[in-house]
């Protein structure tokens, strides 16, 4: 373990501002490395604050959007991406490349930001998946079993639960306050709080990944149904070209899903069952950037999938475009026949279409 004592007994009067030893945690030691990491979190966290931000102003600036359930779980995952981009952006370069640490109760609060905005993102992932089971196939009971009232009590509970097992650290459950062992990967984490995440995390990613599975299998039920009763229609084609771009867009999903997290979670238990040298320590900090790629990928996979929010960025952007033909033409168009004729090139009106995968 490189020298560092992470095993026993931090009492708490070894836990002042000194009382981290965050050189077991500095494993980024060549300047390459470092710039590495911030310029790949800088650019990652930028274009994922960029993205989120915009699907979070094009659900919540349309009534009729936020009225839909399916619509306010994009927005639950929206937020918690953001969260991650910011937060872990800056916590892991302040930490990694900048030495930054802060006191127990500052490390520990920034931590647990992190925390609760992964374990929030999954959460809203999987509200997402339940919401997709039930549209797709039990569409004449959707509005009775997802209504919007139940949407945000959901996410009003899932927030609050994460937002207290995030933080159990700073309110005490860390090695600074108990005779705990201390994980090799995360300064004043306690292993048996570490073990418990990654039992949480593990659940939210097979509940994810087995709602996905059972669409897939659905679809493809359905499909081999049709071909076997050789149900050629214009309908059973057009549900046939469906499925089929159903099953390719989950299969982005969970591959996905596997590639960003599972690293990480395996390094995690790795790190519980065996001691760490450093260079698995340097592998987990590169992996756990994954975790960042992901909620930068979120927005394009379930967000922009959406007709209704594609119609919505389609529309943005050719009120930009007429907001330049209109200042360019403003002196050639007076009065009143300026206001009609651009609201007429720009009024685009959206279908009221079901959100679909």
């Amino acid at each position: 373990m490189d020298g560092c004592n992470t095993s026993a007994n931090i009492s708490a009067g070894k836990c002042a501002t000194e009382g981290i030893d965050i050189q077991c945690y500095l494993i980024l030691n060549s300047s390459a490395q470092k710039i590495f990491i911030a310029v790949l979190c800088i650019i990652t966290g930028t274009v994922c604050i960029l993205e989120n931000c915009l699907v979070l102003s094009m659900i919540f600036s349309s009534a009729h959007l936020r009225m839909k359930p399916s619509f306010l779980f994009i927005g639950s995952l929206a937020t918690a991406d953001l969260l991650a981009s910011l937060i872990f952006s800056y916590s892991f370069v302040d930490f990694h490349v900048f030495h930054g640490a802060g006191t127990p109760s500052v490390f520990l609060f920034k931590l647990g930001g992190v925390t609760l905005s992964f374990t929030a993102s999954l959460g809203s992932l999987l509200f997402t998946a339940f919401d997709r089971y039930i549209c797709i196939y039990r569409p004449s009971k959707y509005k009775a079993i997802i209504t919007r009232k139940r949407a945000l009590q959901a996410l009003i509970i899932m927030w609050i639960g994460t937002t207290i097992i995030s933080y159990l650290p700073l309110m005490g459950l860390n090695c600074c306050h108990a005779d705990l062992v201390c994980s090799e990967l995360f300064p004043l984490i306690d292993n048996k709080y570490l073990a418990s995440w990654i039992v949480l995390i593990f659940i939210l990613l097979c509940a994810i990944i087995f709602s996905y599975i059972h669409i897939l299998w659905k679809a493809h039920k359905h499909t081999i149904y049709m071909v076997k009763h050789n149900l050629q229609t214009d309908r059973g084609e057009r549900r046939m070209r469906m499925d089929v771009m159903l099953a390719k867009t989950l299969a982005i999903v969970l591959t996905v899903l596997v590639v960003c997290w599972t690293p990480s979670l395996i390094l995690m238990v790795h790190s519980l069952l065996f001691p760490l040298d450093r260079k698995i320590k340097t592998v987990f900090a590169f992996c756990s950037t994954l975790c960042l790629v992901n909620s930068m990928v979120n927005p394009i996979i379930y967000a922009l999938k959406s007709r209704e929010l594609r119609r919505r960025l389609i529309r943005y952007l050719r009120k930009v475009k007429c907001l330049k033909k209109f200042f360019k033409s403003s002196q050639e168009i007076e009065g009143t026949q300026k206001i009609k004729e651009f609201e007429n090139t720009c009024d685009d009106t959206v279908c009221d279409t079901e959100f679909s995968i």
